[in-house]
């Protein structure tokens, strides 16, 4: 049994605090008894061990980090940077990654088993969880973290990073105080939520916004009112979709509404919400180009039970959104590609980068 193991043992037979401060002092505590040699790293990684996801802590602490990504027990992976490389951090067993992550779940009322062998979480810090265990996943379980960093808080920033030019910082910051409906529209992990973040810090503190996100990740200063989603329970019951939010978003007197992002049905109840009055409201989607945003909200928009034809769809689709920001990433790299105008005709780039 490592010193690890032996420690943890020790604290769980003990009558101690699960509080981390307090957990962390007896774990250092029992080090000096178990394993007086061992550095300061055995009792935090001791605690870890009993409340998180066990040796993905250390790299989840680290600021650079924006993905852990776990392919099975002994092959560990991390994002720094937009690159990727593998680690020297590993699980025990298959069991111990399971472990780790119903540990997390718990608290969240949420469960993983070979009945429900897929999760999605948010973790205390704001980071999305996703596992998927046998018998899913045919070569062990599957666990990736995507963390949200703060690196780039406002425009002036995100053109300090190279993220964008000057022209297109003043584009959108116009287009938000003029209160032009803005979709943001890229791949995963091109930084659609990161633009969204700053985007929304350009709202006069004076309006009432009320956000909607299946994972609350926003932060948003003034007059805000958060929804978040929810998933259902381990009995199945429970869940609240972002398309009941968006609609209890619309009695609840907003200005502007932010969706973090449509991925199903409730595209349509956006669209409509956008064509009610409710101006400056912005939103994201997965796509390609500003043209295919159009075409996935429209796709999605048709994907639930009602009954909506194609015309009128696409219709409000061209009247409800003003402008479309494409992001996406390159080399590592992320940054503003185009901006596109939409009007009754279609798509127009207002501008293309290079």
């Amino acid at each position: 049994m490592s010193a690890i193991q032996r420690i943890v043992t020790r604290l769980l037979e003990a009558d101690v605090s699960l509080e981390p401060a307090a957990l962390l002092a007896a774990a250092r505590r029992v080090v000096i008894e178990e394993a007086p040699l061992e550095s300061d790293d055995v009792a935090v990684a001791a605690v870890d061990a009993i409340l998180g996801l066990g040796p993905l802590e250390r790299l989840l602490r680290d600021p650079l980090v924006t993905d852990v990504l776990v392919n099975g027990p002994f092959n560990v992976w991390v994002e720094r940077n937009g690159t990727m490389s593998l680690t020297p951090v590993s699980f025990v067993d298959d069991a111990a990654v399971v472990a780790s992550v119903e540990r997390v779940l718990a608290p969240l009322g949420l469960r993983i088993d070979r009945a429900s062998p897929t999760v999605d979480a948010r973790l205390a810090d704001g980071s999305r969880l996703h596992a998927v265990i046998p018998p899913v996943a045919v070569d062990g379980p599957i666990v990736a973290v995507r963390r949200f960093t703060k690196a780039v808080r406002s425009l002036a920033e995100l053109v300090d990073s190279g993220s964008a030019t000057g022209e297109v910082a003043d584009m959108l910051r116009k287009a938000v105080v003029d209160r032009e409906n803005l979709v943001i529209s890229g791949g995963t992990g091109a930084g659609k939520t990161t633009l969204l973040n700053i985007l929304s810090t350009e709202i006069p503190s004076r309006e009432r916004i009320v956000t909607v996100e299946d994972a609350a990740e926003l932060e948003l200063a003034g007059h805000v009112v958060r929804l978040e989603a929810r998933p259902p329970n381990a009995e199945g019951a429970g869940e609240v979709t972002v398309q009941q939010l968006i609609r209890s978003a619309l009695r609840l007197r907003p200005d502007r509404i932010i969706v973090g992002e449509v991925r199903g049905p409730e595209a349509l109840d956006m669209i409509w919400a956008l064509n009610t009055g409710h101006d400056g409201s912005m939103s994201t989607v997965h796509a390609n180009s500003p043209a295919e945003a159009l075409w996935r909200l429209e796709t999605l928009a048709m994907s639930g039970d009602r009954r909506v034809g194609e015309v009128a769809v696409q219709r409000q689709i061209l009247s409800a959104v003003d402008v479309i920001v494409q992001v996406e990433r390159v080399d590592g790299r992320r940054r503003v590609a185009e901006v596109a105008d939409v009007s009754i005709d279609g798509v127009e780039t207002r501008w293309r980068s290079s």
